[in-house]
């Protein structure tokens, strides 16, 4: 009988160890589905070198102090790139990227057709229906044109409109206007849904007309007398290290917009001009800075900041001289890469990674931290892995296009410290190949600079990287393979 009374106590107890852990395994996964989903302010700005930034360039002057301050608390990209265009109005098909999170030739039609809003399956796969499925109120407020109308509409709130003027009606602070009054019907409502608002300004684009107040402190003027130049100002931005007078060879597009035809340079490439065109731009970007930090301060003062993520990038760089050139049609590295910054939970203060990202990775990443399951139809990959320190790139190879002008255009690849860049345009007529050593020429000086270290030029022609020229070849062509590119240069 005693035997049968302590089988029964040892019965009843490991019962209760079995509730116990029963209930407490219940309590965490209950703790676990009931924890607050994150919120997500994605900024994005238009044409933006990285370089314009202190956070890419020390010697910069451009003043961003909010914008630096998302840097020191947050996670730096070194390698953000966008994949490139298929034709001139590179922000384009850069926006379909980033809205699908599919790679450049696999977009639909309006990415290469502006005109063309025939509804596909896609766009019912893109960020603003994801995220409203997924029970999050979205926003948008971004510059009207050159993106992805079947995305665009998708959000609940469309407030778009370009804003590229010098005043609080017709410039950046109309964008964030949009926002903030966002913000406060969501207050009023006492809204406690998760939010996504993609935050987008139609600056620093030309036409570059920025506050007067701005442009007096970058020494700059709103100049649009074609026949004359602008004033030097000894207040203005220097001219960048890679800058050149022209290009040294044509780069292909013949009556390009961005090269001829932008209001204050034309076709001009004078110090004065560039210089003067860099403070409209600088001005434009810390106008821009300033209505970020007004969102932000609204954000921390609702109680809301701690749990969102904010994403600073651009939708592609921008020359403004470098090169001998002015427009977002090329594939150097103040061109090709963008800014990308990050900041929200978990992510410490201080971070610097390479990353190998494009613009078309953030959706699934957006989708990953929100714990969204990624649709199928996204070719992207989430940098999670990168942001919680678990790897420092999620791709060794980094592939870009430009193919606006004269087909098949110009294409790169980039691999550890080496990058190709070559260009096949003007019905042959133009074949040239360039090879950098980033680490040892990061500013892809070419013989025109005339640079004195033996390997701060172009090294295709030197006989010395022979082999790597042919490695770098070699996986050229590979990339173009395996991103179905629909064209080949003249020697593959």
């Amino acid at each position: 009988m005693k035997k049968y009374l302590k089988i029964t106590l040892l019965l009843g107890f490991l019962f209760l160890v079995f509730i116990s852990c029963k209930d407490t395994s219940k309590v965490v996964v209950e703790k676990e589905n009931n924890q607050k989903k994150p919120n997500f302010l994605f900024i994005l700005v238009d044409d933006q070198s990285p370089f314009d930034l202190q956070t890419y360039d020390s010697n910069s002057i451009l003043e961003t102090p909010t914008i630096s301050k998302l840097a020191s608390n947050g996670m730096v990209f070194d390698q953000a790139h966008h994949m490139g265009s298929m034709n001139g109005a590179v922000c384009t098909p850069s926006r379909h990227m980033i809205m699908s999170g599919r790679t450049l030739w696999n977009l639909p039609k309006s990415a290469e057709f502006q005109k063309n809003t025939e509804h596909n399956i896609i766009d019912d796969f893109t960020m603003g229906a994801v995220f409203n499925n997924a029970g999050y109120k979205t926003m948008r407020t971004c510059k009207k044109g050159n993106s992805y109308p079947n995305a665009n509409k998708q959000f609940t709130v469309v407030k778009d409109a370009t804003k590229r003027g010098g005043t609080e009606e017709s410039g950046s602070a109309w964008h964030s206007k949009q926002v903030l009054s966002y913000l406060a019907e969501r207050e009023n409502k006492k809204e406690e849904d998760p939010f996504l608002i993609y935050f987008g300004f139609s600056h620093p684009h030309d036409t570059r007309n920025g506050t007067p107040e701005l442009l007096e402190k970058y020494g700059a003027v709103n100049h649009k007398d074609p026949l004359t130049l602008p004033s030097a100002n000894k207040k203005q931005p220097k001219l960048q290290d890679n800058y050149l007078e022209e290009h040294p060879f044509f780069h292909g597009h013949p009556e390009l917009r961005d090269e001829e035809r932008v209001s204050g340079v034309w076709k001009n490439r004078d110090e004065q001009t560039v210089r003067n065109e860099l403070g409209r731009e600088y001005a434009c970007s810390e106008n821009i800075d300033i209505q970020i930090k007004k969102v932000l301060d609204k954000l921390e003062a609702m109680g809301e900041l701690d749990n969102t993520y904010v994403i600073y990038t651009s939708d592609h760089g921008m020359a403004i001289g470098r090169h001998g050139l002015m427009g977002k049609q090329n594939l150097y590295e103040h061109t090709w890469r963008v800014p990308f910054i990050i900041n929200g939970p978990g992510i410490k203060a201080g971070q610097r990674v390479k990353g190998n990202i494009y613009l078309l990775d953030i959706f699934p990443t957006l989708c990953d931290l929100a714990g969204i399951s990624i649709p199928e139809t996204v070719q992207g990959k989430s940098f999670v892995p990168v942001i919680n320190g678990e790897k420092e790139v999620i791709r060794d190879v980094m592939y870009g296009v430009y193919a606006g002008g004269t087909k098949p255009g110009m294409r790169t690849v980039k691999k550890g410290d080496w990058k190709l860049i070559k260009y096949d345009v003007m019905d042959g007529a133009v074949q040239e190949t360039q090879l950098f050593n980033l680490a040892e020429n990061p500013n892809e000086y070419v013989l025109q600079h005339k640079k004195s270290g033996d390997m701060q030029t172009d090294l295709a022609e030197n006989p010395m990287y022979a082999a790597k020229l042919e490695e770098m070849e070699a996986l050229l062509l590979q990339e173009m393979i395996a991103h179905k590119d629909p064209y080949r240069l003249w020697n593959q």
